[in-house]
C-alpha cells in the first residue's frame, strides 16, 4: 500500500502541473488532432479511400507515431531532465519517498496521458465514421505496450543523453523523426523500397504501426501479427529494464553530486 499511494501522489503531481500549464494541454491534443486530419484527408485523396475507411487507416499511425511518441517519449524525457534541473532527485534523498515509488510515478502519469490521447483520436476518427473492426482488449494490449516501450526509452535517453532542457528536442528529433518516418508514422510502408523495407523490421515503431493498424482497420486476431506482437512485448519489457537501470545510475551519480 505504501508503494501504491506513493505512486499515485507522484503521478498526481506530475498531472496536476501539466493541467496548470494549459498551454502544454492544448498543443497535445492539437498536434494529433491535425496529424490525422492530414493524414486521413491525404489517404482519401490519394488511394481513393472513402473517408471512413481514410481514418480507419490514419488513426492507428497518427496514436504511435504522433501521438505516443511526443507525449510518452519526448514527454517522459522532458520530465526526467526537468527534475533533475530543479533538484527534486536532490529532496527526494532527504525525503520518505522511495526510488521505486517515484520511478513508477512518472510511468503511470505519462500512461494517463497516453491514454487521454488515444480516446482523443479514435473519437476524431468516429467522428469521420471510422470503427475499430478488431479486438479492443488486443488493441488496448498494444497502445498500453507501445506506452510503456515509450516511457522506458524515455527514461533511458534522459537519464543517459540530455543533460538540460534544451537538450530535449535536439535529442527526440536526432533519434525520433527518422524512426517515425521509418516505421510508417507519416508515409505508408507500403511505399517503402526493399532496402528500406528490410531496414524497418528492426525499428519498434514500425511494429507498433503495423500491429495496431492491421488489428483497428484489417480486425487481424493475434496469430495474424504474431511476430509484430512478439517484437513489442520483449522490446517493452527491455525498456522497462533498461529504463529503471539508467534510473538507479542517474540516483548514484546525483547523490555523489
Amino acid at each position: 500500500m505504501k508503494y501504491w499511494r506513493e505512486t499515485i501522489a507522484v503521478s498526481q503531481r506530475i498531472l496536476i502541473e501539466l493541467l496548470r500549464r494549459r498551454r502544454s494541454l492544448i498543443f497535445w491534443s492539437i498536434f494529433p488532432i491535425s496529424i490525422l486530419i492530414l493524414n486521413g484527408f491525404i489517404l482519401a485523396e490519394r488511394a481513393k479511400l472513402s473517408m471512413a475507411v481514410a481514418f480507419e487507416n490514419a488513426a492507428p499511425s497518427t496514436l504511435v507515431g504522433a501521438a505516443l511518441f511526443f507525449s510518452c517519449l519526448g514527454g517522459s524525457v522532458a520530465t526526467v531532465v526537468a527534475e533533475r534541473e530543479q533538484q527534486t532527485l536532490k529532496r527526494l534523498f532527504i525525503s520518505p519517498l522511495s526510488g521505486t515509488s517515484y520511478f513508477l510515478g512518472i510511468f503511470l502519469a505519462h500512461s494517463c496521458i497516453g491514454i487521454g490521447q488515444t480516446i482523443l483520436v479514435y473519437t476524431i476518427a468516429a467522428f469521420w465514421g471510422a470503427t475499430f473492426k478488431g479486438s479492443i482488449l488486443l488493441g488496448i494490449i498494444i497502445i498500453l505496450l507501445s506506452i510503456v516501450a515509450y516511457v522506458g526509452l524515455g527514461f533511458v535517453l534522459g537519464t543517459q543523453l540530455a543533460r538540460r532542457i534544451e537538450d530535449v528536442n535536439a535529442l527526440v528529433a536526432a533519434f525520433g523523426v527518422p524512426l517515425l518516418i521509418l516505421g510508417g508514422a507519416f508515409l505508408p510502408t507500403s511505399l517503402f523500397p526493399k532496402t528500406l523495407s528490410d531496414i524497418a523490421i528492426y525499428n519498434p515503431i514500425y511494429h507498433m504501426n503495423e500491429a495496431l493498424l492491421k488489428v483497428s482497420a484489417k480486425g487481424d486476431k493475434i496469430g495474424d501479427i504474431a511476430s509484430h506482437f512478439w517484437f513489442l512485448l520483449i522490446f517493452a519489457m527491455v525498456m522497462v529494464v533498461g529504463g529503471w537501470l539508467s534510473y538507479r545510475r542517474m540516483l548514484m551519480v546525483e547523490r555523489r553530486l
